[in-house]
C-alpha cells in the first residue's frame, strides 16, 4: 500500500498548530514532514517537540522526515537569513551545525528516520560565492552524520538547483567521497523538473532513493504547485518510481494557494490521480 504525506511548508508562515496536523489528516494523508524553520515550530524547545507528539497521536499521523533547517525565519512572507550546509564562513557554519543538532534533537521525543538536507543554496537565490562550496559540504554532511546515526536517522540529500545537487552528483558524492556512510536522497520532483527530466533523474538515484517532495510547476520558477497544476509529466515520473521499486512514503510540499483547505482538496485529487496511475501500470505489468 502506498503511503502519502503533506509537509508542514504548506503552513510554513503560520506558527504550527494541532488543527495543521488535524487537517492533513482529515484529508486522509498517513503522514507528515515537519519543515523545521524555527518561527514555524520552535524545534529549540523540548515542551514544543513533545506537545508535537501529543497531536501526531491525536491525529493518528506518522512523523517519518524532518526537513532541515534552511532559513532562520519566515515572517510576513519576508524570508530571513539562509543556512548553508556548503558554507566557507566559519561562524555562519557554526550558526547552521547548531541549528541542525538542535532540529536533530527532535528524535529523542518523536523517533523519525529521514532527515532531509539541502546541500548549499538554490541558484535561483543567487548564493554569495562562499555558500556553495563543495568541501564545505562534505565536512557539514559527515558531522550531521555523526550526529545522526546514534539517533537511527538516515540523512536524505535533497535533489536541487544548484551544481551540488542534480541526481548524478549526489550519488557520486555518496559513492566517491562519502563512501561508508549510511546516506539517501530525497527526489523532489519540482525541483528535478528544473534541472531537466524528473524520470531520469529518479533512475539515476536509483536505490539511494530513500524519500520524496511532490510538487509542480511550469519550469519557469519553483512554484511548488500541486501535482498537475504544471508542466511535469506524472505518468512518467509515477513510472519511473516503480521502476526502481520505490516504496517510502510520497510527500506533499506544495505551497498555500488561496487557502490551505482548498490546496489540500487539490492535494486529494492528485493523490487520487498518481494512485490511479500507478495502478494501472501494476495491471500493464501483470499483463505482460
Amino acid at each position: 500500500m502506498r503511503r502519502f504525506g503533506v509537509s508542514t511548508h504548506l503552513f510554513h508562515a503560520e506558527r504550527l498548530q494541532a488543527g495543521h496536523l488535524a487537517a492533513i489528516a482529515g484529508s486522509g494523508f498517513e503522514a507528515m514532514e515537519l519543515f523545521a524553520t524555527k518561527t514555524h515550530f520552535d524545534y529549540h524547545e523540548p515542551a514544543a517537540v513533545r506537545t508535537l507528539a501529543a497531536w501526531l497521536r491525536d491525529a493518528g499521523l506518522e512523523m517519518p522526515s524532518v526537513h532541515a533547517p534552511i532559513v532562520q525565519s519566515l515572517v510576513n512572507d519576508t524570508w530571513g537569513r539562509a543556512y548553508s550546509t556548503a558554507t566557507r564562513d566559519a561562524g555562519a557554519w557554526q550558526d547552521m551545525m547548531a541549528e541542525m543538532r538542535a532540529a536533530l534533537e527532535i528524535a529523542r521525543y518523536i523517533p523519525f528516520s529521514r532527515f532531509v538536507i539541502h546541500l548549499g543554496i538554490p541558484d535561483a537565490q543567487k548564493p554569495d560565492a562562499n555558500d556553495n562550496s563543495r568541501d564545505a559540504a562534505l565536512r557539514s554532511i559527515e558531522e550531521i552524520h555523526r550526529m545522526a546515526e546514534p539517533l537511527g536517522v538516515t540523512l536524505a540529500l535533497e535533489v536541487m538547483g544548484n551544481a551540488l545537487s542534480t541526481a548524478d552528483t549526489l550519488v557520486d558524492l555518496i559513492e566517491n567521497d562519502l563512501d561508508g556512510m549510511k546516506l539517501g536522497i530525497c527526489m523532489d520532483v519540482g525541483h528535478a523538473f528544473l534541472l531537466g527530466d524528473p524520470a531520469e533523474a529518479i533512475d539515476a538515484a536509483g536505490g539511494y532513493l530513500i524519500t520524496t517532495h511532490l510538487h509542480d510547476n511550469a519550469r519557469q520558477r519553483d512554484d511548488h504547485l500541486v501535482p498537475f497544476q504544471g508542466a511535469i509529466d506524472w505518468p512518467g515520473t509515477v513510472m519511473a518510481f516503480e521502476k526502481i521499486g520505490y516504496d517510502g512514503v510520497f510527500m506533499f510540499e506544495v505551497k498555500n494557494q488561496q487557502s490551505t483547505a482548498a490546496t489540500l482538496e487539490r492535494a486529494v485529487r492528485a493523490r487520487q490521480r498518481l494512485e490511479t496511475l500507478a495502478g494501472s501500470l501494476e495491471l500493464e505489468a501483470g499483463s505482460w
